[in-house]
């Protein structure tokens, strides 16, 4: 639905929902008054009530007569109720008895947002390892890091009958609820290197918050103290908070001055080419930081050609570190100094889990596998020691 034609009564319940399906809610946590949200969201009383009436009627929130509202129990309660309802997320739905499913069943669905780096080659190479003697064959769609395709390709694999799926989770502020579904009819899947804050699932991801500690550490040993931290995604989902806290936890332990100039995170990259009109060019132009901590491997390209256009030498005026490595696992190709989150393991342990799904009888309360690696700081040639001021 079209967000400016939604009824406004409607846009306070999805902003709830948000917060709940976020963790910023959490059980028996107290709403604002109806006053306060007539306020918040400029609306008048009887659109607050509809929406809390809903919300209440829907099973977000709980109201108690003369204290106010309150959230629910446990996301999973909220959203049975929904899940349940739609009918390519039905108990069973994903089963056949007859040949023709049996056969279709023996696929393991990848769901990525995007196949453009080494991390995703990395990481299907090791599902491959797992699954390669085993009966089933890996098929691959890419969302495009679009929640709407990332729904159809869940529903796709499912009616052709995937036996289960990994799923890398696109950017996203919130949950996207037919992961979550899955979860509540017993769908088997595994996350990779994104998890659901609050929700057990089966995930392998690797320690964000330790991999931004690492980085900053490593740069700071290097004389460097203008450091910047760079997503190319403005979306804050829980892989750029946990590296972006370590970040600010190791520039804590230094004493150092937290600077918000050098966090940017509020803009979006065309990778065709360097775009002189762009703020992160004009950030590099005026040598607003020595180091650069990119949150993926082909960010720290483009920083790089970005350098290499205005004439800026790596690393003997800018370094840059990035998060995964963007280049070939070849010696001679290894130029970027990056921590590693293990891709090769992270896809081998995630095919291993769900082969154990696939493989096991299915137990009355579920034991969730949440695997965290930790993650490897390698030093190449794209990092040096500060420049002299």
């Amino acid at each position: 639905m079209n967000s400016d034609r939604q009824p406004l009564y409607m846009k306070i319940q999805d902003h709830f929902k948000q917060l709940i399906l976020k963790g910023e809610l959490k059980e028996n946590d107290k709403i604002p008054s109806e006053k306060e949200l007539m306020e918040q969201f400029d609306v008048s009383r009887i659109t607050v009530a509809n929406a809390l009436i809903q919300l209440a009627k829907d099973g977000w929130i709980y109201r108690i007569p003369g204290r106010g509202s309150f959230v629910s129990g446990h996301i999973d309660k909220r959203l049975l109720s929904q899940a349940a309802a739609r009918p390519e997320f039905g108990p069973g739905s994903w089963s056949s008895s007859d040949s023709e499913r049996q056969v279709s069943t023996k696929v393991i669905g990848l769901i990525m947002p995007v196949l453009v780096d080494y991390f995703a080659l990395r990481l299907i190479h090791g599902i491959n390892r797992v699954i390669g003697d085993s009966p089933y064959r890996l098929q691959i769609v890419q969302t495009f890091n679009s929640i709407e395709r990332e729904k159809e390709a869940i529903a796709d694999f499912i009616e052709k009958g995937a036996a289960g799926l990994i799923i890398f989770p696109s950017d996203a502020e919130t949950y996207n609820e037919d992961i979550l579904a899955l979860k509540l009819n017993g769908y088997p899947f595994v996350l990779v290197d994104r998890y659901f804050q609050g929700v057990e699932t089966n995930v392998v991801h690797s320690d964000g918050f330790l991999g931004g500690k690492l980085a900053v550490d490593y740069l700071w040993s290097l004389g460097h103290r203008d450091i910047a931290i760079c997503s190319d995604s403005p979306l804050s989902t829980i892989t750029v908070e946990d590296r972006i806290n370590g970040y600010l936890e190791e520039l804590k332990n230094k004493k150092a001055m937290i600077n918000p100039a050098l966090i940017l995170t509020d803009f979006t990259v065309d990778y065709d080419g360097v775009d002189t009109r762009h703020p992160l060019y004009r950030f590099v132009k005026n040598r607003m930081a020595t180091a650069y901590i990119t949150l993926n491997g082909r960010l720290g390209l483009h920083i790089h050609a970005i350098c290499r256009q205005i004439g800026l030498r790596v690393p003997e005026d800018v370094s840059i570190l990035t998060f995964d490595d963007p280049s070939p696992e070849l010696e001679q190709f290894g130029f970027f100094s990056h921590i590693s989150q293990s891709e090769h393991e992270m896809g081998e342990k995630a095919a291993r889990i769900l082969l154990d799904l696939l493989e096991s009888p299915l137990a009355q309360e579920p034991k969730y596998h949440k695997i965290v690696l930790e993650p490897v700081l390698v030093k190449r040639r794209s990092t040096g020691p500060a420049p002299a001021q």
